[in-house]
C-alpha cells in the first residue's frame, strides 16, 4: 500500500527534521525543503497528498504561494507558521489554506490534523468529477467552474470539499456537525471560522448576492442547504 506523501517547507532545520520523524513514524512518506525554490522543482517530479507551509520563507511570499498551490496542486495544503494573529489566520484560509497551525505545536498534532484532512468525506455519494447545476458546471479533477458562455472560474482544494459536500445533498440541511463529520475537521471556533470563509468565498465565484444567496442558504442556528438543481455526469 503507498504511503501519502507530505512535503515539508520550513526554513528551520530543526523544524523540518521534527516534522519528517513524527510523520515517517505514523506511516507517511516526506520529502524537506528549505527553500520555496528547490519545493517547487521538486514539483514537477513529485505529487505530494499534503503541503506543509511555513509562511516565513526566505526566497518568496509564503502566502502567495500557498494560494498557488490551492488553485494549481489540487493538494490539501496546511499552514504552520509563528503568526498568531487572528488576520493572518483568515487570510491564510481565505487564500485557500485547508488549515493552519501556530508554532509551537506538538508534532502529534499536526499527525492527527494531517489523518483528519486526509479522511474520505463520510457523505461521498459519487465518484464523479464534474457536476453541473444552475448554469454552472463543476470540474473536480480540474479545480475550475464553468458559467453558460464558458468563463472559467478557479476554486481551491478546501472549497472544492465544501462545494462537493453540497452538491451531493442538495435541498437538504447540512448541519455544522454534519459538515465537521464529513469534511474531517475538529470542533471548534476555528473549524466554523474555516467554513464561514470557504463559503463567502464559494458565493462569490457562484455570483451570489451576499445579502440574497439563492444557491447557499443559511439557516440560522441550524447550518445550510444548497438549493441548486444538480446533474453528475
Amino acid at each position: 500500500m503507498t504511503r501519502p506523501l507530505v512535503t515539508i517547507l520550513d526554513d528551520e532545520p530543526e523544524i523540518r527534521t521534527l516534522l519528517a520523524d513524527a510523520l515517517e513514524e505514523a506511516g507517511f512518506d516526506t520529502l524537506s525543503f528549505g527553500r520555496a525554490r528547490a519545493f517547487e522543482a521538486a514539483l514537477a517530479k513529485h505529487t505530494p497528498d499534503v503541503c506543509l507551509v511555513d509562511l516565513s520563507l526566505p526566497d518568496t511570499d509564503g502566502l502567495t504561494l500557498v494560494h498557488r498551490l490551492a488553485l494549481e496542486l489540487g493538494a490539501v495544503v496546511i499552514i504552520i507558521s509563528g503568526r498568531a494573529q487572528v488576520q493572518d489566520r483568515v487570510t491564510g484560509l481565505e487564500l485557500g489554506a485547508d488549515d493552519y497551525i501556530i508554532k509551537p505545536f506538538d508534532p502529534s498534532e499536526v499527525v492527527a490534523r494531517i489523518r483528519a484532512r486526509l479522511r474520505s468525506p463520510k457523505t461521498a455519494t459519487t465518484t464523479s468529477n464534474t457536476a453541473s447545476f444552475n448554469g454552472w458546471t463543476a470540474f473536480f479533477d480540474r479545480y475550475v467552474l464553468c458559467d453558460s458562455q464558458g468563463t472559467e472560474v478557479p476554486f481551491s482544494h478546501a472549497e472544492s470539499e465544501v462545494l462537493r459536500l453540497f452538491l451531493e445533498s442538495p435541498k437538504r440541511l447540512i448541519s455544522r456537525t454534519q459538515m465537521q463529520e464529513s469534511l474531517g475537521g475538529a470542533a471548534s471556533e476555528s473549524f466554523d471560522r474555516a467554513m464561514d470563509v470557504r463559503i463567502s468565498r464559494l458565493r462569490t465565484k457562484l455570483r451570489e448576492d451576499p445579502k440574497n444567496p439563492r444557491l447557499i442558504k443559511t439557516i440560522y442556528g441550524a447550518g445550510y442547504i444548497f438549493l441548486g438543481d444538480v446533474s453528475w455526469q
